[in-house]
Formats: structure tokens, C-alpha cells, sequence
């Protein structure tokens, strides 16, 4: 087994608009151990972040980790995690009034 670390996934999402992150490749384990959020608007919005199994395929109110958290404008906030993920798991994440970049940090293990 292989074990990489790396950036998971960046997006900007536009306002409003649940987007996937990142997806765990096939024949891969993941674990993330961290999620940043930047607001780079001037004004305050919310956003949330939801981890999704491959079963599950779309996020339901139990996926949900972050839901509607407030951030400064031209801030970040930080998420220092250790979620494990399997082939096909997905990050979700929202921003209310878009302007904001989620980074995904983690590991990636071959199987």
C-alpha cells in the first residue's frame, strides 16, 4: 500500500450551490485531516460541509459535519479532522453567498 499526502480537493462553489469537493478515487482509501474554508468577500457568510459514503451517493441531514457556520469576511476557518473515507466517499461543501474557497488536505492509501 501506498500512502500519499496531499491537497484532496480545492473549489469555490458558486452562492448557494452544494458542490463535491473531493471524491475518493476507486481502489483508494482517504483519510482528511484538515478542511479550510477562506471568505474572501468582505461581509460575513455561512457555509457547510457535509462527508458523504458512495452509498449514500447524495447528502442527506446526517452527512452534514458543519452546517450553516458563520465567517468573517476575509477570514478562515479551520478544521483539523481525521475522517476515513472509502473508494467513492465524497466532501460536499455550500457557501450561502458564494466568494469562499474550501481547500481538503489529506492522505491517500492504494489498496
Amino acid at each position: 500500500m501506498a500512502t500519499v499526502r496531499k491537497i484532496l480537493g480545492q473549489l469555490a462553489p458558486a452562492a448557494a450551490t452544494l458542490e463535491v469537493a473531493y471524491t475518493v478515487p476507486a481502489d483508494t482509501e482517504a483519510v482528511v485531516s484538515s478542511i479550510m474554508c477562506c471568505n474572501q468577500a468582505t461581509s460575513t457568510d455561512t457555509f457547510s460541509v457535509a462527508i458523504v459514503s458512495a452509498a449514500d451517493a447524495t447528502p442527506a441531514p446526517a452527512n452534514i459535519i458543519y452546517y450553516n457556520i458563520p465567517i468573517g469576511g476575509n477570514n478562515t476557518f479551520v478544521a483539523t479532522v481525521g475522517i476515513t473515507m472509502a473508494a467513492g466517499d465524497m466532501v460536499y461543501v455550500y457557501s450561502n453567498a458564494g466568494g469562499m474557497g474550501f481547500s481538503v488536505f489529506g492522505q491517500e492509501i492504494s489498496v
